[in-house]
């Protein structure tokens, strides 16, 4: 099975560099070697230990020296401090792409630094867990997900990077930046972002009150909990860096919430019903297209 690159390098090793590692590693290519980074010594340690890497570096630049393909799968708010490290040393006609869930700031952060004969193609792997740090990575993370690819044309650069995510058992589609954020703010921060304030609301309620909250939580609240205890460095420069798209949205989800108070308020169970019966259908075509 071949996987197009020989040489790849990790930077960042969370719940996407580590689960990366981790398919490489279950596709069994010897001849394969990764090179794994990350900023704290304690991370690097651990990925040590569990032996998906081929080599750990001390350096960051020691881990993109050699390789064909330089994976940035750090906080979209470190890209460009990564980017302008390993510039100097990235191997001539090398590719480097990145997982952040934002497009926009990213391309603007790290296009400065790319060589003009190092290729630099932005993409996204839409799977995640709430968890986060070295342990948190698996191999089948990335199964039946789509991989979202952010780029003007399909060159032999973009295909070798659609063949490697495919093996890695992703679904790959090529989309422009501007749709990939706009999407992005609707389908994962904004459901973030609601989660982070509902949860928030409930630590501020009374003592008594809150204790009880805690204690007699429903399926729907403890799914709300489970989101907002993702990883806050994460999601702080997610917001920070995709903040025109997730406040247009956010516009959008008040004035519907408006509607909800005014129904609710009128006791105007049609519109209730009509409402939930067509959310309802939308959960129904994501159990379709195999995305739970």
């Amino acid at each position: 099975m071949d996987l197009n690159f020989k040489k790849i390098s990790i930077i960042g090793l969370g719940l996407i560099g580590t689960s990366i590692l981790h398919a490489i590693k279950a596709k069994e290519e010897d001849e394969i070697v990764t090179f794994a980074y990350d900023i704290n010594p304690k991370h690097r340690q651990i990925v040590s230990k569990m032996k998906i890497a081929t080599l750990v570096c001390d350096d960051i630049k020691d881990t993109v020296r050699d390789a064909d393909l330089v994976i940035l799968a750090v906080p979209v708010g470190s890209m460009k401090t990564v980017a302008n490290l390993i510039a100097p040393f990235l191997k001539k006609n090398s590719i480097v792409t990145d997982t952040g869930s934002t497009k926009g700031s990213v391309i603007n952060d790290i296009n400065p630094y790319i060589p003009d004969n190092v290729h630099f193609i932005p993409s996204h792997p839409l799977a995640g867990t709430e968890y986060s740090g070295p342990k948190s990575g698996f191999s089948s993370l990335f199964e039946n997900r789509y991989w979202l690819i952010v780029h003007d044309k399909k060159n032999d650069e973009t295909k070798k990077l659609i063949n490697f995510f495919e093996k890695l058992g992703s679904i790959v589609e090529i989309v422009n930046t501007e749709y990939h954020d706009k999407i992005l703010a609707i389908t994962s921060h904004l459901p973030h972002l609601i989660a982070y304030t509902i949860v928030g609301t409930a630590s501020d309620l009374e003592s008594d009150l809150k204790n009880d909250v805690i204690k007699f939580s429903a399926s729907g609240f403890r799914d709300f909990t489970r989101i907002a205890s993702s990883d806050p460095i994460m999601w702080r420069d997610v917001f920070l860096n995709n903040s025109d798209a997730v406040l247009e949205m956010l516009q959008r989800f008040n004035e519907d919430l408006s509607d909800l108070q005014k129904a609710i308020r009128k006791k105007d169970g049609d519109k209730l019903h009509s409402f939930f019966s067509r959310t309802r259908l939308i959960r129904k075509k994501i159990i379709d297209a195999g995305q739970i």
